[in-house]
C-alpha cells in the first residue's frame, strides 16, 4: 500500500523550518567570511618594491639625459610623484604608493623624451648652420 499522502500544512512547515535553518547558519557565517575577505584584502597588496625602484632609475635616467635644463616642469614632478610615494611606502599604503610610483615613472619617461629630442633638435639646428656655412664658402669659392 502506498503511503498516505502529507497533509499542505505539515509540508509547508518543514519547508519553512528548512529555510529557517539555513538562514540561521548563513547569518553564522557571515560576519567570519566577512572578516577573512577582509583580511586578505589587506595581506593581500604587496609592497612595490620593483615598481620603486624602477620609478627611482627613470628618474636618475630622466636627469642624466639633460631634463634638468631641457625639461625640468616634467622631471620636477616625477621627483614630487616619488617622494609622495616614498611616504606612502612609510605609511604602508601600498596601493597608493604602487599608482604614485608609476606616475612618477610615465613622469620621468616623458622628461628624458623631451630632453633627447630638444637635445636632438639642438643638433640638428647646428647642423643645418654647418650646411649653410659651408654652401656660402662653396659659393664664394665658385664664383
Amino acid at each position: 500500500m502506498k503511503n498516505p499522502p502529507m497533509p499542505f500544512t505539515a509540508l509547508h512547515l518543514d519547508t519553512m523550518e528548512t529555510r529557517r535553518k539555513a538562514l540561521l547558519a548563513g547569518l553564522t557565517i557571515l560576519p567570519a567570511l566577512f572578516l577573512l575577505i577582509m583580511l586578505n584584502g589587506c595581506a593581500g597588496i604587496p609592497a612595490p618594491t620593483e615598481q620603486m625602484a624602477l620609478s627611482t632609475a627613470a628618474v636618475g635616467q630622466a636627469g642624466k639625459a639633460g631634463a634638468t635644463e631641457m625639461a625640468p616642469a616634467e622631471l620636477q614632478l616625477a621627483r614630487e610623484k616619488l617622494d609622495k610615494a616614498k611616504l606612502a611606502m612609510t605609511k604602508e599604503d601600498f596601493d597608493d604608493a604602487r599608482k604614485l610610483a608609476e606616475q612618477a615613472q610615465v613622469d620621468a619617461q616623458l622628461a628624458e623624451v623631451k630632453s633627447r629630442s630638444g637635445t636632438a633638435g639642438k643638433a640638428a639646428g647646428e647642423l643645418r648652420e654647418g650646411t649653410r656655412v659651408l654652401r656660402e664658402e662653396l659659393d664664394r669659392k665658385n664664383k
